[in-house]
């Protein structure tokens, strides 16, 4: 298939980026979207040319580092997948295929597709983490969980921190992924002690970093790779509330 890519070309976060337009002849519909992009690099480079800067490391939906819009959409256009898992037969031959970078303050662009996330690592710092003596693994099943709490736990533990949610925010807001984490790690008796102090660390962490706040359009839940559901905003909102009033 033959198709022309509009991608976004930004030397740093200080400097004015704009489109440039690039035609790609013999892709393979089996490609996946990022083994596109290497073949127009492979291309670029032979043509003495700079390469797409673009950020990825696992390349199986794990690591969440491969965020680029695709057409207007986070990670593109399929649902719970990332850009590194899309397949290029998802795309038409002749189509036009726009490429962005995240576009939000907290997540500056370093160069071209690749931004700087590191907002995520300091919002987790900030309270993402439970406070246990450190030693041997104790044995699994010696603090007995309800179902439905390692379910909820697992769900939300699923969030891979890719930005997709901030992304696709109009008020760039961190919640959905702030509140995966609150939630996730307070399912369990050794989270629950530190729950109401780390709820209030994280979210005004999120605030001082510049996230705007949620307004419940649920594009983060639409925009998500691993379907995380707004229903742990509503428990940060909960515990947040909770945590203040014992202020």
């Amino acid at each position: 298939m033959n198709i022309k890519l509009r991608i976004w070309r930004q030397k740093n976060a200080l400097s004015k980026g704009g489109f440039e337009t690039y035609q790609l002849g013999n892709v393979s519909s089996e490609m996946s979207f990022l083994e596109m992009m290497d073949y127009l690099n492979n291309q670029l480079i032979l043509e003495g040319k700079s390469p797409v800067a673009f950020d990825f490391d696992c390349r199986e939906g794990i690591c969440g580092s491969c965020g680029i819009y695709i057409n207007g959409r986070p990670h593109g256009s399929d649902r719970k997948t990332t850009t590194c898992e899309l397949r290029m037969r998802k795309f038409k031959d002749g189509e036009t295929i726009t490429v962005e970078p995240w576009r939000a303050g907290p997540f500056p662009v370093i160069k071209d597709l690749v931004v700087d996330r590191s907002a995520f690592d300091k919002i987790i710092q900030a309270g993402g983490f439970i406070t246990v003596n450190a030693g041997a693994a104790p044995e699994a099943n010696s603090i007995l969980v309800p179902k439905r709490n390692a379910d909820i736990a697992f769900d939300t533990a699923s969030c891979i921190g890719c930005g997709a949610c901030v992304a696709a925010c109009k008020n760039a807001s961190a919640m959905l992924f702030v509140a995966a984490k609150i939630t996730h790690l307070a399912q369990f008796p050794q989270g629950r002690i530190e729950a109401p102090e780390r709820v209030k660390r994280m979210v005004a962490k999120m605030d001082e970093l510049g996230f705007g706040s949620c307004t419940n359009t649920r594009a983060c839940e639409a925009e998500c790779p691993k379907g995380i559901s707004i229903t742990a905003i509503a428990k940060l909102n909960r515990d947040y509330i909770s945590a203040k009033m014992k202020d």
